[in-house]
């Protein structure tokens, strides 16, 4: 049975749609196979991206404004990286006597760094941990705090390091790698 040239000319634009089907699902498919890659390929580069700054990453626990006066209770971390906090951070410096660390937490928050040291009577290291602080006009606050559990504790938004001896180029690393990184980013 021969075809009509109608019926012959309806198999080639069937053939031919179905061809231009196949090569967009394949180009579809390759583009969601590459947009998977390229997501995985960044997920595993800022995994290695952190892993290779120093302290370690504290869960966050979200930014949420307090009440001047309400107290938190616990963090998930000591000191704190990040949680519910006062409104009004405290002006950056140096200071002789312990702030609230619903106070601080808005510090970090803004990108800067908190040095906190346990014993405010280690005169060796307090002058140690200033000269460090000193160096920074802003986004560096230096506090003593009796609740750390370490020596020293270096704090930005969702890292901490602990330290029970002075190390200066590791501060110094910590304060290089998340000064200027908290999620409300503000010149001051």
């Amino acid at each position: 049975m021969e075809l009509s040239k109608n019926e012959i000319e309806r198999q080639d634009r069937q053939r031919a749609l179905r061809g231009k089907r196949v090569k967009s699902i394949s180009l579809w498919l390759i583009g969601v196979a590459v947009t998977a890659a390229a997501v995985y390929g960044l997920v595993l580069w800022s995994k290695k991206d952190s892993a290779n700054k120093p302290g370690i990453v504290i869960a966050e626990l979200g930014s949420d404004h307090i009440p001047d006066g309400q107290r938190v209770g616990e963090y998930n971390s000591n000191p704190p990286t990040s949680g519910p906090h006062y409104a009004q951070p405290a002006d950056w410096g140096v200071y002789e006597q312990p702030l609230l660390d619903e106070r601080l937490v808005h510090n970090l928050e803004h990108g800067g760094i908190w040095l906190s040291y346990r014993d405010a009577d280690d005169t060796a290291l307090t002058a140690q941990l200033r000269d460090i602080a000193d160096d920074y006009t802003l986004k560096v606050i230096m506090t003593p705090r009796p609740e750390n559990d370490a020596r020293i504790a270096v704090a930005a938004w969702g890292r901490l390091l602990k330290l029970e001896s002075f190390d200066r180029e590791q501060i110094e690393d910590f304060i290089g790698a998340f000064i200027n990184r908290g999620p409300e980013q503000t010149p001051y």
